[in-house]
C-alpha cells in the first residue's frame, strides 16, 4: 500500500532548526533532572520492602494495585505462594533513614490501604526488606553489553554505507536516548526494568529505520553521480517516506493502546515506547541525514584542500631532478 507517491518534502532545509530543537530538549530535561538530584530509580534498581499479605477469599491484582496507588512511589503487586492461596506480594521502594520509614510503617501503610479498599479479611504474613534486583555489577554488564552492540552496528554502517553514514547513525541514536530520558525526566517517570527494556527496544527501532533511508541513499548514489549529497539524501527520505509513516504509525498505535488499557505496570514502558517512536522517526530523518551530509562535506573539503604533487608538463621532470640530467632530445630522423 502507498500511500504518498512522488513526494517532494524538502526535509534538510529544517535540518539546522530540527538540531537547535533537540539540543534545547536535551538540556531542558538535564537541568530537570539536575534539579531533582537525577532520575528517579524504581524498585528494580534501588530495592524497596516486600509486605505478603492473604485474603480470606479470592482478591485480583487489580484490586490491591488499585488500593495501594496513594502510596507514593512505584509499586509492585503480585499474586504470591500456591496457585489459589489468596496471597499478594506488595512491593514498596526503597525510603532513606533521614525520612524515617520503617518496616511497620511500610505494613500499617498497606493495611490501611487495603482496609480502606474493603477487600475483605486479610492478615499480614511477612514483611522483609530486599535490595536491588540489579545489582551494581549487572548494571556495568548492562552498559558494556549496551556500548558493545552499538559498536558492532557502526562497524557494520561504515563497512556497508560510508563512515559518515554510521557516526549519523550513532549520533541520532544516542539522540533518541537523550531525548527519551529528558521526556520520562519532564513527566517524573522512575527508571525500571520496563523502562530499561524500551530504551534498548528503542535502539534499534531508531537504527532499523535510519538503515532503510541509507539503503537506498546508497542505491540512488549509482544513479544520481551528478547530484550533491544532499539532494540525494532527501530524494531518498521523499522515497521512503510513505514506508516509514506506515511503519511508525501502526507501531505508535499499538503502542498507544498498551499505554491507555495496559494498567500501571506497563504504563512506564508504554510511555517510553511513545516517545522513542516519535523521536526515532523524527531523528531518521533530520538527524543522522544532517549528519552525515555535514561529515561528507567536511571529508570533501579536506580532500580538495590537499596540495596535489607537482608534475613536470613534459611528464619527465621527475626522473630528471632524481639523476640531475636533463632528459635527452628526440633525434630527427
Amino acid at each position: 500500500m502507498q500511500i504518498f507517491t512522488n513526494t517532494h518534502f524538502d526535509f534538510l532545509r529544517w535540518r539546522w532548526h530540527a538540531l537547535a530543537l533537540s539540543l534545547a530538549v536535551i538540556l531542558a530535561g538535564a537541568a530537570v533532572m539536575v534539579a531533582r538530584g537525577g532520575l528517579p530509580l524504581g524498585i528494580d534498581f534501588s530495592g524497596g520492602t516486600i509486605v505478603v499479605v492473604k485474603f480470606d477469599r479470592p482478591v485480583t491484582e487489580d484490586a490491591v494495585r488499585k488500593a495501594v496507588e496513594a502510596i507514593p512511589g512505584e509499586k509492585v503487586v503480585q499474586q504470591y505462594g500456591r496457585p489459589g492461596g489468596n496471597e499478594i506480594l506488595v512491593r514498596l521502594p526503597q525510603v532513606t533513614k533521614e525520612q524515617g520509614f520503617t518496616l511497620e510503617q511500610g505494613a500499617k501503610q498497606i493495611v490501611d490501604a487495603v482496609t480502606r479498599a474493603n477487600l475483605g479479611k486479610f492478615e499480614v504474613l511477612s514483611t522483609e526488606v530486599v535490595g536491588p534486583v540489579i545489582g551494581a555489577a549487572l548494571q556495568r554488564k548492562g552498559i558494556y553489553a549496551t556500548l558493545a552492540s552499538i559498536l558492532g552496528i557502526t562497524l557494520y554502517i561504515a563497512f556497508r554505507f560510508r563512515p559518515s553514514f554510521a557516526i549519523g547513525a550513532i549520533v541520532a541514536t544516542f539522540h533518541d536516548i537523550l531525548v527519551t530520558v529528558a521526556f520520562l525526566a519532564f513527566f517524573g517517570y522512575d527508571l525500571s526494568l520496563n523502562v530499561v527494556a524500551a530504551i534498548l527496544t528503542i535502539t534499534g527501532y531508531s537504527v532499523n529505520d535510519t538503515i532503510v533511508i541509507f539503503d537506498r541513499v546508497r542505491e540512488n548514489l549509482k544513479f544520481q553521480r551528478r547530484e550533491s549529497l544532499a539532494t540525494i539524501v532527501n530524494t531518498s527520505v521523499n522515497q521512503t517516506l510513505g514506508r516509514t509513516i506506515i511503519t511508525a504509525g501502526t507501531t505508535f498505535l499499538a503502542v498507544f493502546a498498551l499505554y491507555m488499557f495496559g494498567g500501571e505496570v506497563l504504563e512506564g514502558f508504554a510511555f517510553t515506547m511513545l516517545v522513542g517512536i516519535v523521536s526515532g522517526t523524527y531523528s531518521t530523518v533530520f538527524i543522522a541525514s544532517a549528519i552525515a551530509i555535514l561529515l561528507s562535506q567536511q571529508g570533501t573539503k579536506a580532500r580538495s584542500a590537499a596540495p596535489a604533487p607537482a608534475v613536470s608538463p613534459s611528464g619527465n621532470g621527475a626522473a630528471a631532478s632524481k639523476t640531475g640530467k636533463k632528459p635527452a632530445r628526440k633525434r630527427a630522423s
